[in-house]
């Protein structure tokens, strides 16, 4: 008689099924980026079993983003182009380089770098107002935290979405002008 052994994961369960749903639930319904501690507390799970779940939900191709505020569900509205824009800059040179993005009508989706060791590095941002840029610089210098960037001497690309490519043209030329393209 042969025995076979299934393993049945957790995530597998019809409990993960039912609590991924209401974290679907949770992002659809909300105005605004939601923490992986809220979700935890709400769902009565601990905060890596929220990251655990966010991981089985990517992978069967949920636009869920991890921004620095928490996990939002991304939707496009409409068609929108995109282009990433090779850049450098000093820190002190971020919070001009990304309003002038959103002064253009862009939205900022990533950062992404190129390390050494560690291949390609891409966080999310999702930035698309001057405040938001406010409060992304704001929690780099309260946080006395290192912008990616300086792990690539400054080099570094950011995902840029808009509503046409002449806005994306005219947002390309801005950082031209400005001495930020590489």
């Amino acid at each position: 008689m042969i025995v076979t052994h299934r393993t049945k994961y957790r995530g597998d369960t019809m409990e993960g099924k039912e609590r991924r749903e209401k974290i679907l639930e949770i992002l659809k319904t909300s105005t605004r980026p939601i923490s992986g501690s809220e979700l935890s507390k709400q769902l009565g799970v601990s905060r890596q079993i929220i990251v655990q779940d966010i991981a089985l939900l990517r992978a069967v191709n949920k636009n869920i983003l991890s921004t620095t505020k928490g996990y939002v569900l991304y939707y496009q509205e409409k068609e929108k182009v995109n282009r990433c824009y090779l850049v450098k800059h000093t820190t002190d040179e971020i919070e001009d380089e990304l309003c002038t993005i959103v002064d253009f009508g862009g939205k900022i989706l990533d950062v992404i770098v190129s390390h050494e060791i560690y291949g390609q590095i891409v966080t999310d941002l999702i930035i698309s107002t001057r405040q938001e840029v406010y409060e992304f610089v704001n929690k780099i210098k309260t946080k006395k935290t290192v912008p990616l960037k300086e792990l690539a001497d400054g080099v570094h690309l950011h995902t840029v979405e808009a509503d046409s490519e002449e806005i994306l043209d005219r947002i390309e030329q801005a950082l031209k002008n400005k001495g930020y393209l590489v």
